[in-house]
């Protein structure tokens, strides 16, 4: 798996589970998917993700979006 699809993946984990937990939890989650939202639009003007340094530091492979 290279590094856009680890990134994609992550995005979607933090949505789905702070979608959730304000569900069950509070409705103050939402802040987290509002700043993985606001991450992934930076990121798409930018071409800079923090995670995709990390990921790319750790060693993996990198993809066609983060090089």
């Amino acid at each position: 798996m290279n590094i856009d699809r680890m990134v994609m993946a992550f995005a979607g984990t933090v949505i789905l589970t702070s979608l959730a937990l304000s569900q069950w939890h509070t409705i103050e989650w939402l802040w987290l998917t509002a700043f993985a939202g606001a991450n992934m639009l930076q990121a798409s003007f930018t071409g800079f993700c923090p995670l995709a340094v990390v990921l790319k530091k750790m060693g993996n492979k990198s993809g066609v979006a983060f090089e």
